[in-house]
This record gives structure tokens, sequence and C-alpha cells, in this order.
């Protein structure tokens, strides 16, 4: 018996349309107008849009960071993403300083085994490299993990320098892999920050004055110039600001293999939340900074006209009065000094229902665009399309029942993420799942929880993914 789903308006990135999808086993294996129920289980989608699952390529569950741990783990950062409408993300496992990427891999995995509820891939984080990991990174390509991730923040802890981006980038182009590069330029924003402390400038509107815009700018020019010279496919993460976009859009019309992301919170916060009064604006630390209502537009603008080719969410959360009742620590580390606060929001949970809301109701963007930047797009980039991200014969059977009109207000009341805070509290919001289907099995409906732990499948990638 298999899973009929009719009467619902398929919305994918090309195309909307009338149809029923029959799904068996975990597969799409017929889309059609009138299709017989026959011996099918049917669910009536009631005129609803139909989506595929949404897929989060930037995520950080259960990492340890600044003395501390994000506050999802495998299990709840999944079970709130499913109540969101994401049925896959990829995380990132990090190689400790003289550790290797196998050790780093096996690691991640074993946070995941047994608590994964939806599907998940892995990035590989690069933070050491030498003659052995150079050696490991074809390896890793057998293991399905076909992206790697470099940041050019954070001294003295995980950046790392030109050198290492252009070795690492000259043996992902010879084996098909993604590098990942989180563009600001961590030495000049330490010594900003550094001179801050010194001056006694330690509320948390000083981590946006410190990591400012023409940071991320420079940072985002070289790697792109790097990636030129490399011939090595480049993704920038979690970019915030027209600096970094003009030379995305400079890299892109020369004809460069490079990719831009930005988050949700990007698109709808800024910098005058860091300015909250007390401790408040610690609840908005995140790097790159949240910047101004113009960069706000410019990135709208740049979903809209195709520079642009990925939502994420960065899902970095920490307890805002952590350290207690079995909490890690969290945001209240910083608060004498906004340099130690944890960087990271809670966001995995609200991306499709807020870019819904301000992008296809405010007409920045069409439901196909924004099909394509949350789901299709994303599973392109890295190797997941068309198992992932669209709704057609042969893939899997991610779906989610879409109301455009179910209105409400976002609240750490409600929200399924393991925090004490919403970044988005009281905003509101029009369009959310009303029922999400992971590989043809019901995992949310309404407010109600059916996944189980360990049902979540790691998912091994293509290398040689297509620059969009």
């Amino acid at each position: 018996m298999g899973l009929l789903i009719k009467n619902g308006v398929i919305v994918t990135a090309s195309d909307t349309y009338r149809a029923d999808i029959l799904v068996e086993g975990e597969k799409i294996v017929m889309i059609g107008a009138y299709l017989p129920s026959d011996d099918h289980q049917v669910y009536d989608a009631g005129g609803k849009y139909v989506l595929p699952g949404g897929v989060d390529v930037h995520t950080h569950l259960e990492l340890p960071v600044s003395g501390t741990v994000s506050s999802d783990d495998f299990y709840t950062g999944q079970v709130a993403a499913a109540f969101g409408g994401t049925t896959t993300h990829i995380d990132f496992p990090i190689q400790a300083k003289g550790g290797s990427l196998r050790q780093a891999l096996d690691t991640w995995h074993a946070k995941a085994d047994g608590k994964a509820a939806i599907d998940y891939g892995f990035h590989m984080t690069i933070t050491d490299m030498n003659p052995e990991v150079a050696r490991e990174i074809p390896e890793i390509v057998t293991e399905g993990v076909t992206s790697l991730k470099l940041l050019m923040a954070y001294k003295n802890s995980v950046m790392v320098d030109d050198t290492t981006i252009f070795r690492v980038m000259r043996i992902a182009a010879e084996q098909g892999l993604l590098v990942m590069v989180h563009a600001e330029n961590g030495d000049a924003i330490a010594e900003l920050v550094d001179g801050a402390v010194r001056s006694g400038n330690l509320e948390p509107r000083y981590h946006a004055l410190t990591r400012p815009a023409l940071l991320e700018g420079e940072a985002t020019g070289r790697a792109i110039a790097l990636s030129a010279v490399t011939q090595c496919p480049l993704y920038i993460v979690h970019m915030t600001c027209r600096e970094s976009l003009q030379q995305l859009r400079t890299g892109r019309a020369m004809g460069l293999p490079v990719m831009g992301e930005t988050c949700v919170q990007y698109l709808l916060l800024t910098q005058a939340d860091l300015e909250r009064t007390g401790h408040e604006g610690a609840k908005f630390v995140c790097s790159p900074p949240l910047r101004t209502p113009e960069d706000n537009h410019a990135l709208w603008d740049a979903l809209r006209d195709g520079t642009l080719q990925v939502v994420s969410t960065d899902h970095c959360p920490f307890w805002f009065e952590g350290g207690q009742n079995g909490r890690p620590a969290g945001k209240e580390l910083g608060k004498e000094n906004f340099s130690l606060i944890p960087n990271g929001l809670p966001t995995i949970e609200e991306r499709l229902k807020l870019v819904w809301t301000h992008g296809v109701g405010k007409h920045w963007i069409t439901p196909n665009r924004f099909v394509a930047l949350n789901s299709t797009n994303p599973a392109k980039a890295f190797g997941l399309y068309p198992r992932k991200g669209t709704i057609m014969v042969g893939s899997d059977a991610d779906i989610v029942i879409w109301d455009a009109g179910k209105s409400g207000t976002i609240s750490d009341r409600t929200h399924h993420m393991n925090v004490d805070y919403s970044a988005f509290q009281g905003m509101p919001f029009k369009g959310s799942p009303l029922t999400v289907f992971l590989r043809g099995r019901l995992i949310v409906d309404g407010y109600r929880w059916l996944g189980k732990a360990g049902s979540g499948h790691f998912l091994k990638r293509s290398a040689y993914a297509p620059v969009l």
C-alpha cells in the first residue's frame, strides 16, 4: 500500500501545478491528475501548496565552542527543523588541532547515531593543514563528504591562513570538492577586538563595531581571487552586507565558479538588536554580525536577482541563561565582555516561515524562487539533487504541505529548539507547514511529533556538484 497525496498545488523551483503524488516505499513513483486511490493511504492536501522538504546546508548541532557547547543536539535540533519544514540538513565536523579528518568525522557520526530524526550529511572543517591531512582529503570523498569549510576569522582558534586556503583549494579542485569559506579578515578583527577591550568598550554592540562590513568584503574578494587562480568551486557562507555582495557579483560576472549564501537572521535583524538594554544584546551575537537595514534590503535584492543562491540558518543556539539546571554555559559567559559571548543564534525552526512571510509575502521572491533558495539550490550545490530538494518521480518523498494562509507569532514558548529565547520573539508570520513527510513517512502533523530518534539517514553526497 502506497501513500497518495491528493488535491494539492505542487510548487517546484520551476513550476506550479495541481496534481496528485503517489509514494511507494520512500520514493515518489507517480505524479499526475486524479490518480486513483485504489488501496493507498490517502492524504487530502485540500488545495494547499505541496513543497519539497527544506534543505538547510549550514547548521551546528552539539558544537563545542567558547568553552561550552551549542544547546541543540542531533535529536532536538532535527525535531525543531522538521517542525519548520526542513527534512534534510548538513552539519560541520571540525578537525581538532593536530587531529585527523577521520577523527572529526567519527566524532560527529557518534553525535548523530541513534539520535537523528531527519536526514543529514556532513561538511568537513579543516583547521590544521599538514601533509597527512592533505592525503586524507581524497579519502573522505569516499565517505560521502564532498565539501570542505575554511574559516578566515577567529584568530588563534579555527582561523586558517591564505597558504592553507590555497593548498586546500588546489586539492579540492582536483577531487571535485566544493570549498566553503567564512569570509572575514580575522587578523584585523582581532586587533579591533583587542583595542575595544583595552578601552573598556565591553557591551554587546561592540561585537558589530569590531567586525565591520569592509572586512567581510575584503575577505570575500580575497577568497574569490584564490578560487579563480585554483579554479576551485567556492561557496561563501552567511553573507551579510553590500560590500561582500559586490565582490560576489563581480566574481560571477567574470564567470568564476563562485556561489553565495545568506541566512534568515541577516535578512530580518540588524545591529540595532545588539544595542538592546542590559545584556539583551548578547542574544543577537553571531559572526559575521548583524548589519544595517540597508544591508537587509541588499540581501533581498541579491536573492531576487540570482546573486545569492541559497538561504540557510547557521543554526548555533546557546542558552541566554545557561550554566544552571543541567544547562551548558551560554550567553552569560560574556556579561562583562562582549568578546566572550558564544557566537550563534537559534534559527533552524524559523527559516521557511519567515522567508515565506517576508520574501513571498512582500513580493521580493515568488513561491518558485522560495523553493529554489530553500530546497532545490542547496540540494544541487551540495550533491543531493534530485534525491532531495524537489518533487519529481524518483526523488525521496520529503514533502511539506504548506498553508500560505496560516498565521501566528514567533515565540520561545512554542518553538521546539532547546534554548530559552527566540531571536525573532514576537515577529508575526503568515505561511507555515501543516504536515511534513520524511521519505513518505508522516513525522509532523500539525502540533504533533510523530518522528523517531534514529530514523534519520546519513546521506553520502556526490562529488563534482554543479556551480549554480
